[in-house]
């Protein structure tokens, strides 16, 4: 017997036992009204016993239902098989009675069968018959809903893994283009330090494929993954970048998802620190803000004055945080008081991505 059919089970046992319980209060007050006395254990027996009859008997039916429930397709032979278990149901039950009824004691004399069966159909047992007949579709439909539910999540979430996966795939190339562009353009002029960058791109590239199947790091691995990154940008800038690290050791455990923070520092050295001629700062600010990790990445303006500027890595940005956490308001980019710009992230420290939720899901 399976986990379900022992709940399903033992739940029938108690609610007809509790009925039996319920019977027997009834035998009792109408003793009483009668003015009988002295028949309490004659009356448990009776009510428990009537109650306990039904508890196979519903097992039966549900097992009747769940293979024969009435559909579209199938109603008229559903109901031909529904109404056999029926009358299998109140003769199985009159056939009890005829052979407990010495034990027992519903009637004085044993009736015989056939007036036993015309009293059930007349009485309750064919009406109880079909309730449970009733609650049985009802409890099948409420399964298949909730069943259906699940498949539909879990679809969601499939659906959900492969933007995820195309969205990474895509940034990848872009952010491996851009990368080698660095290289390239310091070749030329410094081939010692075009070498270093492609070591410390190589480490970079090994840092990230070990990412690939991740939907989740921590922060303190994005980090790493940034560090790496700027160093290949400041092999090619030189003086004009230097980085300000400003980060709470408290949020470095905090899952986010990853090449989080390499594309906003790269939309700010495009737009703004690549355009000077002089000394920039990019400012890298991490800490937890309450129930939120709160990312700033800002830089001081380029030779023009800074505006936001939304290239491909930004709005492949948006769409993932976008997946990953339902909202798509969790990336700002706004003026700052240096003359140039922050991208500001403010993400929940609790993951509601329907990754997480596909355990409960499945």
């Amino acid at each position: 017997m399976d986990k379900r059919t022992s709940r399903v089970a033992s739940a029938v046992t108690l609610l007809w036992l509790a009925y039996g319980l319920m019977l027997w209060a009834e035998f009792l007050i109408i003793q009483a009204r009668q003015g009988f006395g002295g028949g309490s254990q004659s009356a448990f027996g009776m009510a428990m016993v009537s109650a306990a009859m039904w508890i196979p008997l519903t097992l039966v039916l549900l097992w009747v239902v769940e293979r024969f429930p009435i559909e579209r397709d199938r109603v008229l032979r559903s109901l031909a098989v529904l109404t056999a278990a029926v009358v299998a149901v109140i003769v199985l039950r009159g056939l009890g009675v005829l052979w407990l009824n010495p034990w027992v004691g519903w009637y004085a004399e044993t009736p015989s069968l056939g007036s036993l069966l015309r009293v059930s159909l007349a009485n309750k047992n064919f009406l109880v018959s079909w309730l449970l007949i009733g609650a049985a579709h009802a409890w099948l439909y409420a399964r298949r809903a909730a069943q259906r539910e699940r498949q539909s999540r879990k679809l969601q979430v499939m659906v959900v893994q492969a933007r995820l996966d195309a969205l990474s795939a895509q940034l990848n190339p872009h952010f491996l283009f851009n990368a080698l562009n660095s290289i390239a353009e310091m070749v030329h002029r410094d081939a010692e330090s075009a070498d270093r960058m492609l070591v410390a791109l190589g480490e970079l590239l090994r840092a990230s494929l070990e990412h690939r199947d991740t939907q989740w790091v921590t922060v303190r691995e994005e980090l790493g993954l940034l560090r790496d990154y700027l160093d290949i940008e400041r092999y090619r800038l030189g003086d004009r970048l230097q980085v300000e690290w400003n980060v709470d050791p408290r949020a470095e455990v905090v899952p986010v998802p990853p090449l989080l923070l390499q594309p906003l520092a790269e939309n700010a050295i495009l737009h703004a620190l690549s355009l000077r001629t002089v000394r920039g700062v990019l400012a890298i600010d991490v800490r937890l803000d309450g129930e939120e990790l709160s990312v700033g990445i800002s830089d001081d303006g380029g030779q023009r004055p800074s505006a936001p500027r939304h290239g491909r890595g930004l709005g492949n940005l948006r769409e993932r945080l976008k997946y990953a956490y339902g909202r798509a308001d969790l990336l700002r980019l706004a003026p700052n008081a240096r003359g140039g710009m922050t991208a500001h992230l403010r993400l929940p420290v609790s993951i509601p991505c329907p990754h997480v939720a596909m355990a409960d899901a499945a």
